[in-house]
């Protein structure tokens, strides 16, 4: 299906034996190359973070799986595509589908991009209609109701210094670009 857009792009959990996470994302990635899914199977995630453990005086970091026996897939689902990922070896099916042949439902966006987010992968870019200098109003968290002004903006980090009158201070706090919206003045 060349030319095939990427609007149906969704993630699904696909579940493995537990310990065959690595194996399944490695068969998977073959199994797209040498099949020509590129444009249907577009990204194979096993959900990761890494935790700093200290031993003997040494920090020592180590990934630990956020999901064990499970295997995030980006992909468009197709009949192709679907039936490629369910016999994959070591694949002993999707997370959401009722069986009987029934293809799986899509995570939602409010589910997946906290995964994503801590993994340290880019998700879906949050738009803003405010600028540094402008007046914001603080939604939610500890300073819901506040206003204050943007002081710079880390689109990378999703975050934005907002000076805020604290105690007749004026403090800089960071908050979260989803928690803030344009005051109206």
């Amino acid at each position: 299906m060349p030319g095939m857009n990427e609007e149906g792009r969704r993630w699904y959990v696909v579940n493995t034996y537990s310990g065959h996470e690595n194996k399944v994302k490695e068969n998977l990635e073959k199994r797209v190359e040498s099949m020509g899914l590129q444009d249907c199977l577009f990204n194979i995630v096993i959900p990761e973070h890494v935790e700093t453990e200290i031993k003997d005086g040494k920090k020592i970091n180590k990934t630990k799986n956020m999901f064990p026996g499970y295997v995030l897939v980006e992909m468009i689902m197709t009949d192709e595509a679907w039936y490629v990922v369910r016999n994959t070896s070591g694949v002993t099916g999707f997370i959401g589908s009722s069986g009987g042949g029934a293809k799986p439902f899509p995570l939602q966006n409010h589910e997946i991009d906290p995964i994503l987010k801590k993994m340290g992968i880019q998700t879906s870019k949050i738009e803003v209609n405010f600028e540094v200098g402008d007046e914001v109003k603080v939604l939610s968290g500890p300073f819901a109701g506040k206003q204050g002004k943007v002081e710079s903006i880390d689109q990378e980090k999703e975050v934005a210094t907002v000076l805020v009158d604290f105690l007749g201070n004026s403090t800089p706090m960071e908050v979260e670009l989803i928690q803030l919206e344009k005051a109206d003045l």
